[in-house]
């Protein structure tokens, strides 16, 4: 590796598109990069080296990305810009022709960045006619663990996907479902708690699928996890149902330190459209799955993924999409429009959705969506909930999650910062997105 110092003030820009994962990645790139004496630009500087880290769940995703990139060129003209992530992956000879991109390198190549900026040296301008070129199969598990702009860690746990449903392109983007090793893992939990963290969230693809190919299993990380000294909360990211085990649902309910916090991809309320999709599971074992959480734990945050308007959901068959998430005890909606991407099987579905129609659909949803996250804030306000209080942020305000994922603003009290403490809710804003609160003395 080359020495750090040779660099000299070189800077670099981050910019992460997407899902927690990518966030956990993003961090590990740019520790790579601080350890070739390139550090995170200051507000105001111009970068020397812009990293996108790319999304490419949706074609809208692709559009975020184009627009960001070619933004960045017009802002700083001499900037190398690298672009990694799904989009990279995926449409690779499209992103290098975008203004300013020297270097394109899919979800395999991420931790190979570095390397390029060895070349760079080595090399000089030569280098930026290197273009690493995507694999078509990507093996390697490549660990990663970030700090979240507050309090809470992201630990990376497991990548890729083998379930191909017939929406998404995320198997061809990040490949066959791998994982790192228990043993690993724990050693990066207690790393974070030596930094002083407090939260980790575990994130991955397909998280429930960890240890495959293994006798490992998530079930046992999560154990492991639960007795690692120093780490107050960990939070599951989102968990297929079908993998969502009881035995999992009742380890949360009796953990310390696991947090009363749910998050399911449901993506449709009809069984039709469920098939299609190619999904593994049907709505009664998600009912009952809903159903279980609540009763073992009554204040669950339970967090639902739904795509709107796709191909094959007719008017009728959104309406029983409709009237099951009605029925559902859950917390809130996370609600995504359907988005044809090249090369999935929803193409060969027949029945389409118009561009209008699933607006009028998503606005529907989202408008459950608000009254059911209402309803759940509603049920705390006058109650204490434990607060891991985020530190204070540039306006001066101080706000964090209570255990089962609440938003709280709480008066300045910057001693609080990176701190458990029970905090009264007093008073609920309309649109139950956060809440007030004052320390409960």
């Amino acid at each position: 590796m080359i020495d750090k110092n040779t660099f000299g003030s070189k800077t670099a820009l981050f910019h992460t598109f997407g899902c927690k994962l990518n966030f956990a990645e993003t961090s590990t790139v740019a520790r790579l990069f601080a350890s070739r004496g390139i550090q995170r630009v200051h507000e105001g500087d111009v970068p020397d080296y812009i990293v996108v880290n790319s999304c490419s769940v949706t074609e809208i995703a692709d559009k975020k990305c184009r627009q960001a990139i070619r933004s960045f060129s017009r802002r700083y003209p001499e900037a190398r810009i690298i672009v990694t992530g799904c989009y990279a992956q995926l449409k690779p000879e499209e992103v290098k022709g975008l203004p300013g991109v020297v270097i394109v390198a899919g979800t395999d190549r991420k931790l190979e960045l570095a390397d390029y900026l060895d070349r760079v040296l080595t090399e000089g301008d030569d280098a930026d006619s290197t273009f690493v070129t995507p694999t078509k199969e990507i093996r390697k598990f490549s660990p990663s663990c970030s700090r979240g702009d507050r309090t809470r860690y992201f630990l990376k746990v497991q990548d890729g996907c083998d379930y191909y449903c017939s929406y998404c392109t995320i198997p061809m983007a990040r490949g066959r479902s791998r994982s790192g090793s228990i043993d690993d893992i724990v050693a990066q939990a207690r790393e974070v708690a030596a930094e002083g963290g407090r939260e980790i969230v575990i994130t991955g693809v397909n998280i429930g699928d960890f240890g495959k190919g293994t006798d490992e299993k998530f079930i046992d990380l999560c154990r492991r996890l639960d007795e690692v000294e120093g780490i107050d909360r960990y939070r599951i990211s989102s968990i297929e149902p079908n993998l969502l085990t009881d035995e999992l649902i009742e380890f949360v309910a009796s953990s310390r330190r696991f947090m009363p916090h749910f998050h399911i991809p449901l993506q449709c309320g009809s069984d039709e459209v469920l098939r299609l999709m190619r999904r593994r599971y049907d709505t009664a074992l998600f009912r009952g799955k809903v159903e279980h959480i609540r009763r073992v734990m009554p204040d669950a945050f339970i967090g639902v993924d739904l795509i709107v308007g796709a191909r094959g959901e007719t008017a009728e068959l959104f309406e029983e999409s409709r009237a099951f998430v009605e029925s559902l005890p859950i917390s809130r909606l996370h609600v995504f429009t359907y988005s044809e991407r090249p090369g999935t099987r929803a193409l060969e579905i027949d029945h389409e959705v118009s561009p209008e129609e699933k607006h009028r659909r998503t606005r529907i949803m989202l408008a459950i969506s608000e009254r059911k996250l209402k309803e759940f804030t509603e049920r705390f306000v006058g109650t204490v909930r434990p607060v891991l209080v985020e530190h204070t942020r540039p306006d001066g305000t101080m706000a964090g999650f209570t255990d089962n994922y609440l938003r709280v603003n709480i008066a300045p009290r910057p001693e609080l910062a990176n701190t458990i403490c029970g905090i009264r809710l007093t008073e609920m804003h309309p649109e139950g997105e956060e809440s007030e609160g004052e320390v409960a003395e």
